[in-house]
C-alpha cells in the first residue's frame, strides 16, 4: 500500500513539474489567501502578546475595574463598533476610587479617564488624547520621565505631563518644561515629559506617547464631565490578590446598591478594554482573507479539471491495465494536495515577510506560533481535499472505453 501511495505521489509530482508555469500560478492563488490569514493572525497575536507582556511587566499584583453591562455580547460589540469610544459607557466615579483606596491590602489606586480635546501650544492640534488621573498612576505604570516631574500633591491643579511624541508635535522639542498648553480654555503648565513608551496598544487603551496627562481635579474644578473608563489598583500582597478583588467587588456592589455594572479583573483576565471588538475585527478580516483563499481553491479546481481532460487517454490506459477507481481518485487528490501544500508554504513565507515589513513601521513584531503554522497547513489540506475532490471523482468515474476513444 505504501509503495502504491509513493507511486501515485511521484506521478502527481511529475505532472506538476511538467506543467510548471500554470502550477506556480495556481499555487500563487492559494499563497495570497494563506498570506492574508497569516498576516492578520500574526498582527493580532502580536497585539495580544504586547498587552500581556506589558501587564506582566507592570506587576503580578495589578487589579483593574472596568464598567460593564448586561447586554448580550452581540449588542455590546455593535455598540463598540458604532461608538466613538472603545469603552462601555462608564458608571465608575471618583467616589469608587476613594472606596477602593480604603480597602485592606490596596497599596495605590489610579483612575483612568480619557477624553479627546483640542490643544494649543507653540503649535496646535484639533484633537489629542487627554488622560485625567492621579499621582499614583506613575507608580502603577512604572513610568519614567525624560525630564521634569510627574503629577504630585504639591503641583498646581493646572499642571500636566506630556507624552514624548505630543511634545514634539506641539512644541517641536522634547524639552517643553515651563511652557503652557491651552486645554478647555485654561492654560496647563507642562512640568514633565514622559520617556518614549512605544506602546500604542495597551490595557489602558491610550497611547501615552501622544497624550497629555492632567490631574482629575483639573476636570472637576472646571466642571468638565469626568468619565472614568478604568480604575487601576496595585495590591501590597500579591498572594491575596484574589481575595482583594472579591473584597473590592463586594464593596462596590454595596455602594451601588447591588447593581453589578462593573467588572473586577486581574491576572490573565486583564486585556485590552475593547477585546471583544478586536476579536470581532480579527474574525471579519480572516473571513475576508478566507474569501481570497476560496478563490485560490477555485483556481485549483479549474486546473485539476483541465488536467483530467488532458489525461483522459492516460486514465483509460491505466484502467485498462487494472487501475481501480480508488487509484485514479488518490492520484488526482494527491496532485491537488501538493498544489495546495506548495501554495501554503509560499503563503506562510509571504505572510511572515509582510508581517516583518509591517513590524519595521509599527511596534508589532511578527508573532510566530505552532497554532498559526498548524492552522495554515490544516487550511491548505481542507482546501486541497474540498476543491480537488470533484475533479478526482470525475477522473475516477471515467469510462476506460470512452477515455481511450478520446485519444487523438
Amino acid at each position: 500500500m505504501s509503495l502504491l501511495f509513493k507511486n501515485h505521489f511521484h506521478l502527481a509530482r511529475d505532472y506538476i513539474r511538467h506543467h510548471r508555469s500554470r502550477s506556480i500560478l495556481t499555487c500563487i492563488g492559494i499563497a495570497v489567501g494563506v498570506a492574508s490569514i497569516i498576516l492578520i493572525l500574526s498582527l493580532m497575536g502580536s497585539i495580544s502578546n504586547l498587552i500581556k507582556s506589558e501587564i506582566k511587566t507592570e506587576s503580578s499584583n495589578l487589579i483593574v475595574v472596568r464598567p460593564s453591562n448586561s447586554k448580550p455580547l452581540t449588542d455590546s460589540i455593535i455598540e463598540e463598533l458604532i461608538s466613538t469610544s472603545s469603552y462601555t459607557k462608564s458608571n465608575l466615579s471618583l467616589n469608587d476610587v476613594d472606596i477602593i483606596s480604603a480597602i485592606q491590602n490596596v497599596q495605590s489606586v489610579a483612575p483612568v479617564a480619557i477624553s479627546v480635546a483640542s490643544l494649543k501650544g507653540a503649535g496646535s492640534l484639533d484633537s489629542a488624547p487627554v488622560l485625567a488621573t492621579t499621582p499614583d498612576f506613575q507608580a502603577l505604570e512604572n513610568l519614567t520621565l525624560e525630564a521634569g516631574v510627574f503629577l504630585n500633591n504639591s503641583n498646581s491643579e493646572n499642571t500636566g505631563v506630556i507624552g514624548h511624541d505630543l511634545a514634539t508635535r506641539l512644541f517641536g522639542t522634547l524639552a517643553p518644561i515651563g511652557q503652557t498648553v491651552s486645554l478647555f480654555g485654561e492654560n496647563v503648565l507642562i512640568v514633565g515629559v514622559l520617556t518614549e513608551q512605544n506602546l500604542p496598544m495597551n490595557f489602558n487603551n491610550i497611547d501615552l506617547d501622544s497624550a497629555l496627562i492632567v490631574n482629575t481635579t483639573f476636570f472637576t474644578r472646571h466642571n468638565i464631565s469626568l468619565q472614568i473608563q478604568q480604575i487601576n489598583i496595585k495590591v501590597a500582597e500579591s498572594y491575596s490578590i484574589g481575595a482583594t478583588a472579591e473584597n473590592i467587588k463586594d464593596k462596590l456592589l454595596e455602594t451601588k446598591h447591588g447593581e453589578n455594572n462593573f467588572s473586577v479583573l486581574y491576572g490573565d483576565q486583564i486585556t485590552h478594554p475593547a477585546g471583544s471588538l478586536l476579536s470581532t475585527i480579527t474574525g471579519i478580516l480572516s473571513l475576508v482573507a478566507g474569501i481570497s483563499l476560496i478563490v485560490g481553491g477555485i483556481g485549483v479546481m479549474n486546473i485539476m479539471l483541465v488536467s483530467v481532460a488532458e489525461r483522459s487517454h492516460e486514465i483509460g490506459v491505466r484502467k485498462a491495465v487494472g487501475a481501480s477507481n480508488q487509484n485514479i481518485l488518490l492520484e488526482f487528490l494527491l496532485e491537488s494536495l501538493i498544489l495546495c501544500f506548495i501554495g501554503g508554504i509560499m503563503g506562510l513565507a509571504l505572510g511572515y515577510t509582510l508581517a516583518f515589513f509591517v513590524s519595521l513601521v509599527t511596534p508589532f513584531a511578527p508573532f510566530i506560533s505552532p497554532e498559526i503554522v498548524g492552522i495554515t497547513f490544516l487550511t491548505t489540506f481542507i482546501v486541497g481535499i474540498f476543491f480537488g475532490l470533484y475533479p478526482a471523482l470525475k477522473a475516477a468515474r471515467k469510462s476506460p472505453i470512452f477515455s481511450l476513444q478520446t485519444y487523438h
